[in-house]
């Protein structure tokens, strides 16, 4: 019998390219990223030089071609980056979230070649911010209930409504909206069945304002978070995105990479909380012997680990089969979400009862963790819709296994 030797493959690592972009990211956050967090944190500041940095290391076109100044990379890239911000500060990965995938790859793939040349460079280098408006006062995991209109008149089109919790819709404490946001409307249809298109408004047209920023956040407080107001706004019949009534499946595609890269900042604050208390646990001693030494501090730890290990093998397996410019991979995008969502904010939990007092003040970090996690339980879709979806499509059929 002739055995084949199969060559070794890192699910999280395929390449040499995906390689040297984890140690590249990994070195920036420990040398920028991580200063800055707690500071950023307490503040409730959104940190724009940081993210300029992040702009000239090529970071914010992650996933946009180099037509555009990008990266031109992969899904799998893309996790790479927002597992590592995120095991340092989740708030900042957030932001970075927000302009990379929401706004700049959504209009990547979704933009025509001039509306392209017109936003993608400056939101690639970070000499503009960007964000996406869907959620509305009244209206979260319902996205086809929003109420914002969008009328056509003439060349253009007069808008009429709020956007709401929106990651950098401000982008400082005076109110100043960001430069670009990808937005959806109704453009017709009914209650039941609405049309939705897809419009970008920009900074300085009339009738664009931040309505509040939002302050007191649970946790990701080094992202700005805002009520967007559009009030008579005259958007052109050139900021349409794509053609009227169809941006529902410029919604679904997009959310599947939001999903996935959100699975993957709660990777980032597993590992992060892990490392932590390994290494207190080590160092800590307790009745004359350290605190690894306990059984009920070894069943934190080892179920941590295990639980985040199963959670990183299926996000970077999804990854890896997700094609950016094409939808139906929800079951998995959704599932992903799903499982690793409730993992990060679970870990970071055993952390800080594995540091006792120490884990519940910030210069452990893991207290920060542990509330900026449970963000990921209801931003990008609620754990409950995700378990709505997957169960339907699961119902439709076929098993993914089959």
């Amino acid at each position: 019998m002739t055995t084949v030797a199969l060559s070794s493959f890192d699910l999280a690592l395929p390449t040499d390219e995906h390689r040297m972009l984890r140690d590249q990211v990994r070195a920036f956050t420990s040398e920028k990223v991580e200063p800055q967090a707690l500071e950023h944190d307490q503040k409730e500041l959104f940190n724009r030089a940081l993210f300029n940095e992040a702009g000239k290391m090529g970071l914010l076109g992650i996933t946009v071609s180099d037509d555009y100044g990008g990266a031109g990379m992969d899904a799998t890239a893309a996790v790479i980056v927002h597992e590592e911000l995120s095991s340092s500060d989740p708030g900042f990965a957030l932001a970075y979230l927000a302009h990379s995938m929401l706004c700049t790859n959504n209009l990547f793939h979704n933009a025509s070649a001039e509306q392209r040349q017109r936003w993608l460079p400056k939101l690639v280098s970070g000499e503009h911010v960007g964000a996406m408006g869907m959620s509305e006062p009244a209206v979260g995991t319902d996205v086809l209930g929003l109420r914002t209109t969008a009328t056509k008149d003439g060349d253009s089109y007069v808008v009429n409504g709020r956007k709401m919790w929106i990651t950098n819709g401000a982008v400082d404490d005076v109110k100043t909206p960001c430069d670009v946001m990808l937005f959806y409307a109704r453009t017709g249809g009914t209650d039941a069945r609405p049309e939705l298109s897809s419009f970008v408004v920009e900074r300085g047209m009339p009738g664009f304002s931040v309505g509040q920023k939002i302050h007191a956040k649970t946790g990701m407080r080094a992202s700005c978070t805002a009520e967007m107001v559009l009030d008579e706004c005259r958007i052109p019949l050139a900021n349409r995105i794509g053609e009227e009534g169809g941006s529902i499946k410029h919604m679904m595609r997009n959310l599947a990479l939001e999903r996935l890269t959100l699975a993957a900042m709660s990777l980032g604050i597993a590992r992060r909380s892990i490392e932590v208390m390994v290494k207190y646990a080590a160092d800590r001693k307790a009745f004359g012997k350290p605190l690894n030494e306990f059984g009920q501090i070894q069943k934190y730890i080892a179920d941590s680990y295990a639980e985040f290990m199963a959670c990183r093998a299926w996000v970077y397996d999804t990854a890896r089969q997700m094609p950016l410019d094409a939808y139906g991979n929800r079951l998995d995008s959704d599932g992903v979400k799903l499982v690793a969502s409730t993992m990060g904010k679970n870990v970071a939990d055993r952390a800080m009862q594995v540091l006792g007092g120490y884990g519940y003040v910030g210069e452990y970090v893991v207290e920060r963790l542990w509330r900026d996690a449970k963000l990921l339980e209801i931003g990008g879709g609620t754990i409950e819709a995700h378990q709505k979806n997957m169960t339907r499509d699961l119902t439709k059929g076929p098993f993914p296994w089959t």
